[in-house]
């Protein structure tokens, strides 16, 4: 009797999924500290929200039993879930809260077919509310889990980058040392005058041979390590929330276009063509300090990387089914985004990636698919024969790309194919809810030059 009562249950949820959705979007609209969504598209809303009822539905129609199979399904949905949300943007806080919302939403439908159906023995309802509770559990266990590995994964690409840097430091330190042992030989008679690189340097007695070892590990050593403490020092800004957004309108495309002539002479001097490919004019709201820098991130990372071809920039007004966004992309003919001090990061936005294709196509044709995702969080990369050529800070910029796009409540998407090229696709709200303006409107730039550009 219970389990037929179940299966009656599970058939009623499925007939009231889109109204528990449509429940669950407005409850989440209505929620003031539920911003970031609110410009998504309404399939990359609902993403796996969907597969996480159909679970429930088969829970039911299946009575209390379970099957390893079924949880690893719906793990693997509630893990994309918060995949998903990490790429859009979305804070730790803010995922746990929408889980909580649909938690909501589906305890007052279980609650109205009670009251419908008075007959109902009360111990199946107690049952399916336990197999909900456990459902809910889980989900927002493995969400959470998925969306704070992902944080571990960018915090060890920063630890691998400050060992890097400390090991440049030592090679440094070595390659002084040696230096100066050259200088003592040849300045033996003069060791008095050589007791620091700068004395070395302005010494009369130091031949130019001298000079020019010193003055290229000065050049090669002291840059990058600079770049590097800069760019730690921002990302440690936005991670501690010190950074804020500041909202204006801005012409998108001009912005876009002239950071492409600004940076012609870097294309120039490797040879490459870059350039803007979009409308005359994008009117916008954004904080175009911040647009800037994140554009400027990836052009300079796609010419650093790229041999032949060149870099094209292209922005876009949003779509029919995502008016409420616009975008803009760079793409590369590099040799593709793979092995190296980034790669753990890079291939988690690479999966969730294709992860929103997939919830767009099921959003088109009807169908739910589930997750196929290693609720591990563990994202190695794969083999790839290709030379690992990334340098100190590659992690960490990546890092500060993601974490500006997180303040502007954009979604961040990544394609690479091996010896064809990377494209890195944003997607940043056309317009910002008011009470969002007026809450982050205090500031902005804090670690950019008057020009968008590293205040270093």
């Amino acid at each position: 009797m219970q389990a037929d009562e179940l299966l009656a249950l599970g058939h009623h949820l499925k007939r009231r999924r889109g109204a528990i959705l449509q429940a669950w979007r407005s409850t989440v609209a209505s929620d003031p500290t539920l911003t970031t969504g609110a410009a998504l598209p309404r399939a990359q809303l609902h993403d796996h929200i969907p597969a996480l009822l159909v679970d429930f539905e088969r829970k039911l129609s299946g009575g209390v039993a379970t099957d390893d199979d079924a949880l690893d399904r719906h793990l693997g949905d509630a893990a994309a879930h918060g995949l998903h949300r990490w790429q859009q943007g979305f804070d730790l806080a803010e995922v746990t809260r929408e889980l909580g919302r649909l938690n909501e939403c589906v305890v007052v439908e279980l609650e109205d077919y009670a009251i419908a159906h008075p007959d109902l023995d009360p111990i199946s309802m107690a049952g399916a509310r336990r197999i909900w509770a456990q459902q809910c559990g889980d989900a927002v266990r493995a969400s959470v889990s998925q969306y704070f590995t992902l944080q571990q994964i960018e915090a060890s690409s920063h630890v691998r980058n400050l060992d890097r840097a400390l090991q440049a430091v030592r090679e440094l330190e070595q390659e002084r040392a040696r230096l100066w042992q050259q200088a003592a030989h040849d300045l033996r008679g003069n060791l008095g005058v050589v007791a620091t690189a700068t004395a070395g340097l302005a010494s009369p007695r130091a031949t130019e041979l001298m000079r020019s070892g010193f003055l290229r590990l000065l050049d090669r050593n002291v840059s990058s390590l600079s770049h590097l403490l800069n760019d730690v020092t921002s990302l440690a800004r936005l991670q501690g929330g010190l950074e804020r957004r500041n909202l204006q309108a801005l012409d998108a495309a001009a912005l876009l276009a002239t950071l492409c002539d600004d940076l012609q002479p870097h294309a120039q001097e490797r040879n490459l063509y870059l350039r803007f490919e979009g409308p005359a004019a994008l009117d916008v709201e954004g904080d175009p300090v911040k647009v800037r820098r994140i554009a400027q991130n990836l052009v300079i990372n796609a010419i650093k990387y790229t041999r032949s071809g060149g870099v094209t920039v292209s922005c876009s007004a949003g779509t029919s089914s995502d008016a409420d966004r616009w975008h803009f992309e760079v793409r590369d003919t590099g040799p593709g985004f793979h092995a190296g001090p980034g790669s753990q990061l890079a291939g988690a936005l690479e999966e969730a990636t294709d992860q929103a294709r997939q919830v767009a196509s099921d959003h088109r044709t009807g169908e739910i698919t589930h997750a196929q995702i290693d609720v591990t969080g563990a994202h190695p990369s794969s083999d790839d024969p290709r030379p690992v050529h990334q340098q100190v800070g590659e992690g960490v910029g990546l890092s500060i790309v993601k974490r500006l796009c997180d303040l502007l409540d954009a979604s961040t998407e990544l394609e690479s194919r091996m010896g064809e090229g990377t494209t890195f696709r944003i997607f940043l709200p056309r317009r910002y809810a008011p009470e969002a303006a007026s809450a982050l409107d205090a500031g902005g730039g804090g670690i950019y030059g008057p020009e968008g550009s590293p205040a270093s």
